[in-house]
């Protein structure tokens, strides 16, 4: 990849094609024209660029996220009740 090259990319569930405008070691600033915005700036990670990232890494660690939280309120309610029978 080089600066220049025209890449596609997804973007919002579809695919978008850009011209790399600016590269660095980790990341890529691609100049994107979309319908109200000619010429928009999007950064993207090399590694993504290239399909080493999956693309649904971020919907999976928020879903580990919502189950590793606290206990449920229901839970808790119950193990009240139960503290205060016995004591």
């Amino acid at each position: 990849m080089e600066v220049g090259d025209r890449i596609k990319f997804s973007f919002g569930g579809e695919e978008k094609e850009g011209v790399v405008v600016k590269i660095f070691p980790k990341k890529a600033y691609l100049k994107v024209d979309f319908p109200g915005h000619k010429g928009k700036l999007i950064v993207r990670s090399l590694a993504a660029l290239e399909g080493k990232i999956p693309q649904r890494k971020k919907e999976k660690a928020k879903k580990e996220k919502k189950t590793k939280a606290s206990p449920s309120k229901k839970k808790i309610s119950e193990e009240k009740k139960e503290e205060e029978g016995k004591g």
